[in-house]
């Protein structure tokens, strides 16, 4: 099973794939599941706003769109990111653009554990797990 990463629309050069790879099936597994197949798609604003009104009815602008394909204790689905959308978040949130992307794909990963982030409550959690997953992406990267 695998995690893998393509580009649609966009050129772009993801670096350090490996090591954000055994991070996914890290938390995948701590959350108590395994990691079937991954799709990482890194695209445009524009493909993802048009895949945003056909799949989820919404005209507006995000950074991802997780199509959940799981089965059981396995994860399996599409994390749809648009590349613009997360440099132009890094800018506004005063963080460089790699964290503000590991937290767009760690968030994506959540989605398809289970969490939610509709209410307020939910994403007070999903905010909290973030946080905390990033913070064994940086500690794992310092050893």
């Amino acid at each position: 099973m695998s995690v893998s990463y393509q580009n649609l629309q966009v050129s772009f050069k993801f670096k350090g794939k490996r090591n954000i790879s055994d991070w996914i099936k890290s938390v995948a597994n701590e959350e108590g599941f395994a990691v079937g197949n991954i799709n990482i798609v890194f695209t445009t604003d524009e493909k993802l706003l048009e895949v945003n009104k056909e799949f989820l009815k919404h005209d507006f602008y995000t950074d991802i769109i997780t199509f959940d394909y799981s089965e059981n204790k396995v994860l399996s689905g599409d994390l749809m990111i648009s590349i613009e959308r997360v440099k132009e978040n890094a800018i506004y949130l005063n963080v460089v653009f790699l964290s503000e992307l590991h937290r767009v794909i760690i968030h994506g990963v959540l989605h398809l554990c289970g969490y939610k982030d509709k209410m307020k409550k939910d994403k007070t959690l999903m905010r909290a797990m973030e946080n905390k997953y990033l913070a064994k992406l940086e500690s794992d990267a310092k050893v």
